[in-house]
C-alpha cells in the first residue's frame, strides 16, 4: 500500500494531500515501511546531524488568552508558576547551561498576547548578549507587529517562533481570544523582515487527521524553516486536562508524514515527547525528525539532557 500511495508523489519525494491522508491509515508492517521512507528522506535532505534547541520560560502565567491546552492561561486553574520577566543575567545563565550540551538555538518565551515595550527593550538587550556567547537567539513573544519584530531582528534575533497549533478549521475549538489569521499575520511579518521562522503545532487536542494534514500543507505554503511537533501533555486544570495522550506509534506516524510533506524543513520534536513517546523516544529520528528540544518545557519536565545526548549518539547521529 505504501508504494502505491507514494506513486502519487513526484521526483522530489513530496506528496499531495490525498496521498498524505492515505498514509494516515497505515498500520503494522506498512507503518514501519513509512518510517523507513521518512528516514531515507531525512538523510537525503538533512544529513546525519541533529539540531538542538532549548527554551527558557522568561515570563510565566497570568496570560489573558484562553488557549484550551495551556497551563499559563488565566482561565486555567493549575499550579503553573506566575512571575514577571526574568532579567538578562538569569536568561543568559539558562542559555549557557544549555550550550554545554551542544545547544545552538536558545529561545526566550513569554506568556501573554505580547510583551510591553519596556519588556521588549529588555529582551532585545538579552538577545544581543546571547549573540556574544555564540548562540542563535530565538524568541516566542506572541503576536508582534512588524515594528516590534524589526527591533528584535536589529538586536540580533535569528529566528522567530510562532505556532499555528492546528488547522484553521479546528482553531476556534481551542482558542477564542485570537484567531488563526492573527497568527498568520505575525508569521508573515517575521518572514518579511528576513528572519528564519519556526512554526508548527500541537497534536492530541482532539483534532482529526484531516486537520493535521491541512496544517502541514499550510506550513508548506508559507515556507517555514523549522517545524516543531508538540504532543499534548494534559495538565489538570486546563480545558484539555482530561484528554488521553496519543499513542507512541500515532505520534511517530505524525512525524513521518510531516517529513514526507516537508522534506527540506527541520522537523523538530518538542513538547510532550517524554510522556507521549515513552520507550520509543529514540524512534523520532528513524521516523524522520532531525531536531529536538533539549531540557525542560514551559511548565512540564523534560528528559535528562545527558540521556538525550546519549540517545542521539546511540542512534548513530551527530549534534
Amino acid at each position: 500500500m505504501l508504494q502505491t500511495t507514494l506513486h502519487t508523489g513526484n521526483a522530489n519525494n513530496t506528496i499531495d494531500k490525498s496521498a498524505a491522508l492515505a498514509l494516515t491509515h497505515l498500520s503494522g508492517a506498512d507503518l514501519h515501511d513509512l518510517f523507513a521512507r521518512a528516514n531515507r528522506i531525512r538523510e537525503k535532505y538533512r544529513g546525519h546531524k541533529v539540531d538542538l534547541c532549548s527554551i527558557v520560560n522568561a515570563k510565566s502565567g497570568a496570560c489573558p488568552e484562553d488557549c484550551a491546552f495551556c497551563a499559563q492561561s488565566g482561565q486555567s486553574r493549575t499550579d503553573a508558576h506566575v512571575y514577571p520577566l526574568l532579567n538578562r543575567d538569569n536568561i543568559v545563565e539558562a542559555a549557557l547551561s544549555a550550550k554545554q550540551y551542544g545547544v545552538r538555538r536558545f529561545c526566550i518565551v513569554t506568556s501573554g498576547k505580547k510583551p510591553s515595550q519596556k519588556e521588549l527593550d529588555s529582551i532585545c538587550d538579552t538577545i544581543s548578549e546571547l549573540r556574544k556567547h555564540g548562540l542563535l537567539p530565538c524568541a516566542t513573544l506572541g503576536m508582534l507587529d512588524t515594528k516590534e519584530i524589526r527591533q528584535l531582528r536589529d538586536a540580533g534575533l535569528n529566528r522567530y517562533h510562532h505556532n499555528l497549533e492546528t488547522s484553521e478549521a479546528f482553531f476556534s475549538e481551542i482558542c477564542s481570544t485570537h484567531t488563526y489569521r492573527d497568527k498568520i499575520k505575525t508569521i508573515e511579518a517575521a518572514k518579511s523582515l528576513g528572519l528564519s521562522v519556526c512554526c508548527g503545532g500541537l497534536f492530541g487536542l482532539g483534532e482529526s487527521w484531516e486537520d493535521r494534514i491541512e496544517m502541514a500543507f499550510a506550513i508548506k505554503g508559507i515556507g517555514i524553516d523549522s517545524v516543531p511537533i508538540n504532543f499534548l501533555n494534559p495538565v489538570k486544570g486546563t480545558r484539555l486536562g482530561n484528554r488521553e495522550t496519543l499513542s507512541p506509534l500515532e505520534a511517530l506516524k505524525i512525524i513521518a508524514i510531516y517529513r514526507l510533506i516537508l522534506p527540506e524543513s527541520e522537523i523538530r520534536v518538542c513538547g510532550g515527547r517524554p510522556l507521549t513517546l515513552r520507550d520509543l523516544n529514540s524512534q523520532i529520528f528513524t521516523a524522520g525528525a532531525d531536531g529536538m528540544l533539549l531540557g525542560n518545557y514551559l511548565t512540564t519536565q523534560g528528559r535528562n539532557p545527558e540521556d538525550d545526548i546519549q540517545m542521539i549518539r546511540d542512534s548513530g547521529l551527530e549534534i
